[in-house]
């Protein structure tokens, strides 16, 4: 009876084990094998303290993605760290998924330098959804005021490194930060896309700095 149950359980895992599949991408080896896509911005290799292999991506007019070339997410569970600036209105960071083109993806970003304001209406503005190209920031603050962005609490300091898990199920996208056991952010996906390019993403004028993406795939 234990060695049937033992079995069971043991073929389970297995199974379980098939159903995901974790992707570790090293950035510096896709950098340098220029299998990283960077659309208006110039990425770099830097170190930032204790890190080591960090992507740069410099600050310029209008948002910057680099799509990781060769993958393709759907459904699972995305992790990164990422670093932004306490300066106002210069440092939007963050990943983009379900991408079809440049213009044309969801994607969740923060607001470093509204993370420990002392306005409760800019730290409600710190992690924001948007699905481009239709839903962006203006639309969906004024159609859907503090629904698709939300304070993170406890808040993180503006200058350090933050690290982010992204889960989306099928039309459910929840936003985790550093390790926190309850979401900062928890919404439903606006755009049709339910497959497509991943990348990090940087918005209008901002810099950022990212290391240790992972991705599990379903």
């Amino acid at each position: 009876m234990f060695k049937s149950i033992f079995v069971i359980v043991f073929v389970f895992a297995g199974l379980v084990c098939q159903a995901q599949k974790i992707i570790k991408p090293d950035l510096s080896a896709l950098l340098k094998a220029n299998k990283i896509n960077v659309v208006n911005r110039s990425a770099t290799e830097i170190v930032s303290g204790s890190k080591k292999n960090v992507l740069h991506l410099d600050g310029k007019p209008e948002a910057g993605i680099a799509w990781i070339d060769d993958i393709r997410f759907s459904d699972g569970i995305i992790e990164f760290d990422v670093k932004g600036k306490n300066v106002l209105q210069q440092s939007f960071v963050g990943i983009a998924f379900h991408g079809s083109n440049d213009s044309t993806y969801d994607a969740i970003y923060f607001r470093p330098f509204n993370f420990r304001s002392t306005e409760t209406e800019r730290q409600n503005h710190s992690v924001q959804y948007i699905s481009l190209p239709k839903f962006d920031w203006p639309v969906l603050r004024k159609e859907h005021p503090n629904q698709y962005e939300k304070p993170i609490n406890p808040a993180p300091e503006p200058e350090e490194w933050l690290h982010a898990k992204i889960v989306v199920d099928g039309l459910d996208v929840k936003v985790f930060v550093n390790n926190s056991a309850q979401p900062s952010l928890v919404v439903k996906k606006l755009g049709n896309n339910n497959n497509g390019k991943i990348g990090f993403w940087v918005g209008y004028g901002s810099d950022g700095d990212f290391s240790d993406l992972k991705i599990t795939q379903k």
